[in-house]
């Protein structure tokens, strides 16, 4: 009889087997496209940043060499010998002075256009070219216009109201619009055409016929506001 082989532990000592085969499927070129996609992407947001950066440089290296001031406006002188509103029609005649100083050392100014608008209590009254002209450095202009004639103005309950209360007073608000079209030179260079407008709020008292006020106030000289 033969002898009894021992129990196996349960380990395997045959040959070794080979592990499963994994097969990868070549891509279409996706990681090489979205590659080239963030670089081009990159290079963008790269030059359009050192654009802001050469432009702001530019723009202070501007402000530091011309050092840009306001352009100021006044009404000097205005003068009001009549405003009278009936049946919807104003009479008017308004002659007003206005000054304009430039006073940049290096910046010329093209007034291209100047179109003035006259207002009672924001009801438009009268509008009208003023004249052309080229201002130079640190210099001084001044404007004389007057606005005459009449207009049917329709005015509202509360305007009419407020004009009976200006006409006992003897002095009238009055806004002055100045809708504008110029450009600036330095040197050679000239910028394109800019649109401010400038607005002057006044307290105008009405003359009579024979020169004299009929208030005890007189006109005062009145800065306008510069606006864009």
């Amino acid at each position: 009889m033969s002898a009894k082989q021992p129990a196996l532990n349960g380990a395997y000592y045959g040959p070794a087997i080979p592990p499963p085969k994994t097969y990868h499927r070549p891509g279409r070129g996706g990681g090489l496209i979205g590659c080239c996609c963030g670089c081009l992407f990159s290079l963008v947001c790269k030059l359009i940043i050192s654009i802001v950066v050469v432009i702001g440089i530019a723009v202070l290296v501007f402000w530091l060499i011309v050092r840009p001031n306001e352009v100021k406006f006044h009404v000097t002188d205005a003068s009001l010998t009549q405003f009278n509103y009936s049946g919807n029609t104003l009479k008017y005649n308004l002659a007003l002075n206005f000054t304009i100083r430039n006073p940049n050392k290096k910046l010329g100014i093209y007034y291209d256009s100047i179109e003035a608008r006259t207002l009672f209590h924001d009801a438009r009254f009268d509008s009208d070219l003023l004249p052309t002209f080229y201002q130079g450095h640190k210099n001084t202009t001044v404007l004389s216009h007057v606005f005459q004639g009449q207009q049917v103005v329709p005015l509202s309950g509360d305007q009419v109201s407020e004009l009976n209360k200006e006409h006992t007073k003897g002095v009238y608000d009055i806004r002055v619009k100045l809708y504008l079209k110029v450009r600036f030179k330095l040197g050679k260079f000239k910028t394109r055409k800019v649109k401010p407008r400038v607005t002057c709020d006044l307290q105008v008292p009405l003359t009579s016929s024979n020169g004299g006020s009929s208030s005890n106030n007189s006109f005062e000289t009145t800065k306008c506001d510069w606006s864009r």
